[in-house]
C-alpha cells in the first residue's frame, strides 16, 4: 500500500493531480490509436462484378428478375454477380429480362428485338 497524506486537504490535490494525469495518459493513448489507424494497411474493397442477376422472392422462393450492370442502383439487394458471358447468355437465351435503367444488353451488343 502506498504512504497517502493523512489529512483530506492534501488527499484532494493528490486525486485533482492524478486526475489530471489519467487525462494526459488517456489523450495520448488515443492520439496514439489514431496514428497507428491511419498507418494501418487497408484492405481494398472488391471491384463490382460487371454484370448482375437480381432476384426477386416468390412464395419464398428466389426467382431470377432481371440483369444489371455491377453499379446500377435499380438493383434488388438479393443478387448474384455474372460474367459477361452469363449475362448475355441469361438476356439472349435465359429469357431474363435486361434492366430498362442502365441497358445491360446494349452494353452486350444485344439488339432489340
Amino acid at each position: 500500500m502506498y504512504d497517502l497524506p493523512p489529512d483530506l486537504p492534501r488527499l484532494r490535490t493528490l486525486e485533482t493531480y492524478l486526475a489530471m494525469l489519467l487525462g494526459d495518459v488517456r489523450d495520448r493513448i488515443g492520439k496514439i490509436e489514431q496514428q497507428q489507424a491511419a498507418s494501418a494497411p487497408r484492405q481494398a474493397l472488391p471491384d463490382k462484378p460487371e454484370y448482375v442477376l437480381s432476384y426477386l422472392r416468390e412464395r419464398g422462393q428466389p426467382v431470377a428478375d432481371s440483369v444489371h450492370l455491377g453499379d446500377c442502383k435499380q438493383v434488388s439487394h438479393h443478387t448474384r454477380p455474372l460474367t459477361r458471358e452469363q449475362a448475355l447468355q441469361a438476356i439472349t437465351g435465359g429469357g431474363i429480362r435486361a434492366c430498362e435503367i442502365c441497358r445491360p444488353d446494349s452494353t452486350l451488343g444485344v439488339l432489340d428485338s
